[in-house]
């Protein structure tokens, strides 16, 4: 049986558990001294939904307000998104509101989103209601999930039925369709030069908290040239999610 291959980016401001949701997800791994995500990564997760393989590659993106910019590189070509929000910040839940605008200006209604109020396990201290979000949700065609990447809530649920809508719309993936302008390569191997006209956006090199090199990621912005590659910044700032 073929494999359906879809690629997800989560989205939504920084500390609010994106990366964490990610390692709880695909390695069942959690850490509460989880730095902020300064750059961006990916991971594959290979899943059996409704009698079909299903290939996730799941996209962790920075959060800081100043890599906003940065935002549609990723997301254009994406076939769903999971937009994350903080149930204990009603600043985090806002931002997901314009992070959603934004997907329909540059995506348009090809992306299926979902929406994860995180860190239920601190539901005591919430500040966003259920009401609130699920409203909004449904307003906007989007699922909600409660999420805790801390007790490892919800995150089945959350892949699940984005995985169900991208099936449903069948036809090819956005990002074959568009020719996803990434390359991906090992960092024991030689890094492919990018055509000529193009800008690098963003040079990441990924490690696992054990130490063992990841892959090294080019974004490559075929549509928009750039003067240099962005400053990320040396700070890092702990979080928890």
């Amino acid at each position: 049986m073929a494999t359906k291959r879809y690629k997800v980016v989560l989205l939504g401001e920084g500390r609010v558990g994106k990366t964490s949701i990610l390692l709880r997800y695909i390695r069942n791994e959690y850490d509460d001294r989880q730095v902020s995500t300064l750059q961006a990564s990916y991971l594959d997760k290979k899943l059996s939904v409704e009698n079909q393989n299903v290939q996730l590659s799941l996209w962790d993106t920075a959060g800081q307000e100043r890599f906003h910019a940065l935002g549609p590189i990723y997301y254009r070509d994406a076939d769903g998104a999971l937009l994350v929000y903080d149930i204990t910040d009603d600043e985090s839940f806002k931002k997901v509101k314009t992070w959603v605008k934004e997907l329909r200006r540059i995506v348009g209604d090809e992306i299926d989103i979902a929406i994860a109020g995180n860190k239920i396990d601190l539901k005591r201290n919430i500040k966003v209601t259920e009401a609130d979000a699920v409203a909004y949700a449904k307003s906007v065609g989007a699922s909600h999930f409660y999420t805790s990447a801390k007790l490892n809530r919800g995150l089945d649920d959350v892949f699940v039925d984005l995985a169900k809508r991208m099936l449903g719309r069948g036809g090819a993936s956005r990002s074959k369709k568009n020719k996803a302008s990434a390359f991906v390569a090992d960092d024991d191997a030689p890094m492919p030069m990018p055509p000529s006209s193009a800008a690098a956006a963003m040079d990441t090199t990924g490690r696992s908290r054990d130490g063992a090199r990841g892959n090294t990621i080019q974004i490559v912005d075929d549509h928009r040239p750039t003067r240099g590659s962005p400053h990320h910044g040396s700070a890092k700032k702990s979080g928890c999610c």
